[in-house]
């Protein structure tokens, strides 16, 4: 069995308990243990002055961690640059608030050089790579440069877009060249294979033999055969169940139960960000009190909000739009013994958030675009099974492929979303648990086990199935 080499843009502390860590840490890491080993690589998330030395080795078990510190011009170009400045928002489809610069995207390829010459001298000529998101798009093409020809495979976590929103990237060939220097290319969604085979057939000249049956598309352009396929990632859904179980009867969740007196509770989960439609979400549980105003009083909604990237304008605008929504609705609404609007920007750990939201009738998550969205499974997973919630989900989540038995809604469409919260405020007890059930149904059967099982083996599958070099 060949070594499993998986290379992020960030890699999991090595202590980090699974009960805590996120869905890919725990995923990244039962690929390594079940392939016997391997080694994780990637930044540690250090800033250093130079990165002439070798990566810092970690032995954990059979699992070898090896990362290295990044430049502060690094860190400017590379990732607050051209990954999250230029491809980041463009991938999500805001062509508004994309940057464009020579220079960063310079650095974006320097650190991708520099990343795949430190990888280069740790690998054995049979170890299989796999490359995680967007960060890292140009990796295997560093890594065939150099004259290494192991197995490759690349996972998109976030949208792929139409190649109308592609092309005004000015480097939007040199991007594609690189993906298709991978052996597999896995995406989230049916939806973003489409734009990428799109891309190439209209735009790379390039050819698209369809497989059937959710197998993906063989793929030959810029000179290589490969094999590109939507995987949907997943979450740990049992363990999920089970630990939102335990936590129904928290300190945390009988302290917000004991606080809402008997409210219903709508709860957001998002990371603060632009793609998330959080000022829409705001307005259309506005729109919730102004149409529907047996509700005032009756129903609160919290929204979880942790910060991220706050040195970039963006991310500093959108807090303040949300601070100023949250204030005038909250102005407007109130009373004494009632606050419409709990706007919290703090994190919380999984065993909390897994007890908030079994306690909240309804779980809103509606991002403007998003690859998948694990925070709507996380819901769903974490329900009471006799008297579960209703998630208002947005069309433009990829997990709105799979959980359709979800109140799926526009969240342009401010009226409607509002109309949608208040049919899952109001709906009957069987539908919910028919909803559930079937949601339910399609978690089990892909959790994150399936998701990763299913990429690695497919990347592990002979030459002939799964493309080589031309």
């Amino acid at each position: 069995m060949s070594r499993l080499v998986v290379v992020s843009n960030r890699v999991a502390p090595v202590d980090e308990s699974k009960s805590q860590a996120g869905g890919l840490a725990v995923a990244v890491q039962e690929a390594l243990k079940s392939r016997g080993g391997g080694i994780w690589f990637g930044w540690s998330g250090d800033i250093v002055d130079g990165t002439d030395g070798p990566p810092r080795i970690t032995e954990s078990g059979r699992i070898t961690y090896a990362t290295l510190g990044l430049t502060q011009r690094d860190l400017d170009e590379y990732y607050n640059g051209f990954a999250n400045s230029t491809l980041w928002p463009l991938f999500h489809y805001r062509l508004d608030l994309a940057s464009f610069s020579g220079r960063t995207y310079a650095g974006y390829q320097r650190v991708n050089s520099l990343f795949a010459g430190k990888l280069a001298a740790l690998l054995r000529p049979d170890d299989m790579v796999w490359v995680h998101d967007y960060h890292l798009i140009p990796f295997a093409e560093q890594l065939r440069a150099m004259g290494l020809s192991q197995r490759m495979g690349f996972y998109l976590h976030t949208p792929f877009p139409a190649p109308e929103i592609l092309v005004a990237l000015p480097a939007h060939e040199s991007l594609v060249r690189g993906l298709c220097a991978y052996d597999l290319v896995g995406f989230q969604t049916e939806s973003d294979l489409r734009c990428f085979v799109h891309y190439v057939k209209y735009e790379a000249g390039g050819s698209v033999e369809e497989l059937g049956s959710g197998r993906g598309c063989r793929i030959r352009a810029y000179g290589r055969d490969l094999l590109a396929r939507a995987f949907p990632i997943s979450i740990d859904t049992l363990p999920l169940a089970q630990l939102a179980a335990q936590a129904a009867e928290s300190a945390q969740t009988r302290r917000l139960r004991e606080s809402l007196v008997e409210r219903a509770l709508i709860i957001g989960v998002d990371r603060l960000d632009y793609s998330k439609g959080l000022p829409q979400r705001f307005e259309a549980f506005q729109e919730l009190l102004d149409s529907y105003p047996g509700n005032r009083g009756q129903v609160s909604f919290m929204q979880v909000a942790p910060p991220s990237r706050g040195d970039v304008a963006e991310y500093q605008a959108i807090r303040r739009e949300l601070e100023a929504l949250a204030g005038h609705i909250n102005g407007r609404y109130a009373e004494f013994d009632w606050v419409p609007i709990r706007y919290l920007n703090k994190s919380f750990n999984r065993r909390t958030l897994a007890g908030f939201f079994r306690h909240a009738r309804i779980g809103l998550v509606t991002p403007l675009r998003d690859g998948m969205n694990l925070v709507a499974k996380e819901y769903v997973a974490c329900q009471d099974p006799a008297d579960p919630g209703v998630l208002v989900l947005s069309r433009f989540a990829g997990a709105a492929k799979e959980l359709d038995a979800a109140l799926i809604v526009n969240p342009y469409d401010i009226r409607a979303t509002a109309e949608n919260l208040q049919r899952g405020l109001t709906m009957p007890l069987q539908e919910r648990r028919e909803r559930f059930e079937a949601m339910m149904s399609v978690l089990k059967g892909n959790d994150i086990t399936h998701w990763r099982r299913s990429y690695v083996e497919t990347l592990a599958a002979p030459l002939g199935d799964a493309g080589t070099a031309a």
